[in-house]
């Protein structure tokens, strides 16, 4: 079975602002269970962007081509072909952030549609709450109820057609739903 991955390129803040602390959160499918589905944020305790950077974060290095950036997902590709990533920027108002403590938050609030916290799914090394599909619309309400910063939403959902050969990756970038940021990354089918 082939496999894809995701993952992020490069990161602008598109505000004047130039001090971040700032995280991602990634709601996707379960790879093995159609009815559920899992959360995460990373990274942990979270990027620090200072002025010097000039609000862009580059994830893939440079050099030779074939680098790669950060690794987000890499999963079997579904028999239909489609994935669905949800990610959501935020901007910590704390100095200090748990990822652990961040998906524990969540899975009490969600109540009954959350069920445990699990690792080793997606290659990424994250701990993921697996929820129930039901509670995929309201992660959006969810989060909002976390005290940091909203900073957007974008959807990297794709359908893996003809455009993708193996090996190639193919590379994406729109603005998060705030305005405030924009974001570049790239999905590929393995060898």
């Amino acid at each position: 079975m082939k496999s894809i991955t995701l993952e992020f390129s490069k990161l602008q803040i598109l505000k004047s602002r130039e001090r971040w602390r700032l995280y991602f959160i990634i709601v996707t499918e379960h790879p093995e269970d159609h009815d559920k589905m899992i959360v995460s944020t990373f990274p942990d305790p979270y990027i620090r962007l200072k002025p010097n950077k000039e609000n862009i974060i580059n994830f893939e290095p440079e050099g030779d081509p074939g680098a790669d950036g950060l690794f987000v997902i890499e999963r079997e590709l579904p028999s239909d072909k489609k994935v669905k990533a949800r990610i959501y920027l935020r901007q910590s108002r704390k100095t200090t952030r748990s990822l652990g403590d961040t998906l524990k938050d969540l899975q009490k609030t969600l109540g009954g549609d959350a069920f445990e916290i699990v690792t080793d799914l997606l290659g990424s090394g994250l701990p993921w709450l697996v929820a129930s599909k039901k509670a995929f619309p309201m992660i959006g309400n969810v989060l909002s109820t976390i005290k940091d910063r909203d900073m957007g939403f974008v959807s990297m959902d794709e359908k893996f057609g003809s455009e993708f050969n193996p090996g190639d990756k193919i590379e994406r970038h729109i603005e998060f739903s705030t305005g405030e940021a924009k974001i570049w990354w790239k999905w590929c089918i393995d060898k």
